[in-house]
């Protein structure tokens, strides 16, 4: 729902009703949460094909589904059917809810509830942890709910041939192949699909560098943005968008008050990007808390960062991570699925960390950003497992020397042995490179020398031979002196 909807119904709350679980062995002392007023409101959200698909569910279940049935033997019932709507529509799997999609949307619902009832959980909209399904849709029960709706689901579109009230309604749209619609599930995008397309669109929405000047006007627009009404799709791309404004403003702004500010100017300067940077987390996915834990590492504040960065690999190591189109499509959608787009990118979306090669991020990477700027390469793609260790290894130098080798060991094992799952082929040049940089710190010469040459031998995404050459020259100097 629109956030000005959730505003409303969390600002009103919700009842308290003297009604106890019918099953239960407190039935006379247990109070009901009521979501009635909420459920009200959703409604009266609903544009008018989604409101229509919702009738044509409560008349599918009267008239098919419960056709005939003993009243103790429904298992299903309209609240249910409220349900499946609000949670076909929370989970964007159609896109368009217009009239011409009207069959789309009640099959899309129909779907749905069918995967509910194999799965025997039905989850509350309002409380999603309360199982709808837990007192009467399991076992044996279940088990003949779902070949019922399953015979149904085989028929397809003609299975609403069935009900006496639709049948007259729509049989000509069935019979005219002109206007039929597909429901092979083969043909059928699932939620998951939807999300990494969003992802890879919102993959394009890069804050160029501004003029700390112009920030205003920027943040401006961005504020109109907000306000006006935007899809689901524009949201999560301004958000994309904005999380990168604030990311590279941060670093702009306290790299300027470094080299001109008074101790109090770098206060006040660190509290804002700091700031800025918690925001852009808040908002942004999984992989933007590195920019923190940078900015803690530049500002030599080695714990911070490195506290940022076990946050960061746990939500790293879940099962359900979206990383460069690879997903795990079942603990992805039991973890994420129906949740907003915001949350998901938030929680289950890792992706590749892009510097502004005209902003200094860390002294560690100058080289790099320098040489790619002269070969007109304006961002530096690094991937963020890669990122992770190289962070977590310079933070440990200064803390535990145990554990900065133990952070380099992961470092090398990963750059070595990894098939592209972590590191994507193109970002193999840069993922050598810092490698390398971590073996030259620790005085591995040897092993840095290696690590370049295999550098230059990776297709150039990031452009920074140029800086690859220069310190194998330095080795190589180095060496020559022995």
């Amino acid at each position: 729902p629109d956030p000005e909807i959730v505003n409303n119904i969390v600002r009103n709350g919700c009842h308290f009703v003297a009604i106890g679980h019918p099953f239960g062995t407190h039935e006379q002392e247990e109070w009901r949460f009521s979501f009635s007023q909420a459920e009200y409101k959703l409604v009266y959200s609903m544009n008018h094909c989604q409101f229509l698909t919702y009738g044509l569910l409560k008349v599918f279940l009267k008239e098919v589904i419960n056709h005939q049935l003993e009243e103790s033997n429904k298992l299903l019932c309209s609240y249910h059917m409220k349900t499946t709507v609000f949670w076909a529509i929370q989970q964007n799997t159609l896109p368009h809810w217009c009239p011409q999609n009207l069959l789309t949307g009640f099959w899309v619902c129909f779907k749905l509830l069918l995967r509910l009832v194999y799965e025997g959980v039905c989850p509350n909209f309002f409380i999603p942890q309360n199982n709808m399904f837990l007192t009467k849709v399991h076992g044996s029960a279940q088990n003949r709910l779902f070949l019922q709706l399953h015979d149904l689901y085989k028929k397809g579109l003609a299975c609403l041939l069935q009900s006496s009230s639709i049948r007259s309604y729509i049989i000509d749209v069935l019979c005219n192949s002109r206007l039929s619609m597909c429901t092979d599930e083969s043909m059928m995008r699932c939620e998951v699909d939807y999300d990494l397309e969003l992802v890879k669109e919102s993959d394009k929405a890069v804050a160029p560098t501004v003029n700390l000047f112009g920030l205003t006007k920027v943040i401006h627009a961005i504020e109109q943005l907000v306000d006006s009404p935007l899809t689901h799709y524009q949201l999560v791309t301004l958000q994309r968008f904005t999380a990168s404004l604030f990311q590279c403003t941060a670093f702009q702004l306290y790299n300027m008050y470094t080299n001109i500010g008074s101790n109090k100017q770098m206060y006040i300067a660190d509290k804002m990007s700091c700031h800025m940077l918690k925001l852009a987390a808040k908002f942004g996915c999984v992989s933007d808390m590195l920019y923190i834990a940078m900015h803690y590492y530049k500002t030599l504040r080695y714990r911070e960062a490195l506290s940022v960065i076990e946050m960061t690999k746990v939500k790293l190591a879940q099962p359900y991570l979206m990383y460069h189109r690879r997903v795990d499509r079942e603990r992805y959608t039991e973890a994420v699925g129906g949740q907003s787009w915001s949350t998901k990118i938030r929680q289950a979306v890792a992706k590749d960390i892009i510097l502004d090669n005209e902003i200094c991020y860390i002294s560690e990477l100058i080289a790099e950003q320098q040489s790619a700027l002269q070969n007109e390469e304006f961002s530096l793609f690094i991937p963020v497992f890669v990122m992770l260790h190289f962070l977590e290894f310079l933070c440990y130098r200064h803390i535990d020397t145990t554990l900065s080798k133990a952070a380099l060991d992961e470092l090398q094992v990963l750059v070595h042995h990894d098939q592209g799952r972590y590191i994507r082929d193109v970002l193999r040049d840069i993922s050598w490179e810092i490698l390398g940089i971590c073996q030259q710190i620790t005085g591995n010469l040897q092993a840095a020398l290696y690590s370049y040459q295999q550098s230059l031998t990776q297709y150039p995404w990031n452009n920074i031979q140029t800086a690859t050459h220069r310190r194998i020259h330095d080795i190589v100097g180095t060496t020559s002196h022995y």
